[in-house]
């Protein structure tokens, strides 16, 4: 059974927010991080790893990430609160 994981990046001043799916948390994290990524979170430096959750089924992980895209800024923000009052990055000893 492979593991996904639902993610939530940010920038350093915590402005925006970047929410995504992958199967390998930690080489997705070092993607965002490349110099040469030119997406959306090269372009907004979300280089931060402030949320994550982990399922057992891509679907389950799919509709989740669905699930919090379409929230608000605030139910966003108080789901990374919940875990992670500080917003300190959770990747930031993976090197």
């Amino acid at each position: 059974m492979k593991r996904m994981y639902v993610y939530m990046m940010t920038n350093k001043n915590n402005n925006v927010l970047y929410t995504g799916v992958t199967n390998n948390l930690e080489r997705r994290i070092k993607e965002h991080r490349s110099t040469d990524n030119m997406g959306f979170t090269g372009r907004y430096k979300c280089h931060k790893l402030v949320y994550f959750e982990i399922y057992d089924s891509p679907m389950k992980a799919i509709n989740r990430e669905k699930q919090i895209k379409a929230g608000s800024r605030k139910k966003k923000n108080e789901l990374i609160e919940k875990e992670n009052i500080e917003w300190k990055d959770l990747s930031a000893d993976w090197d």
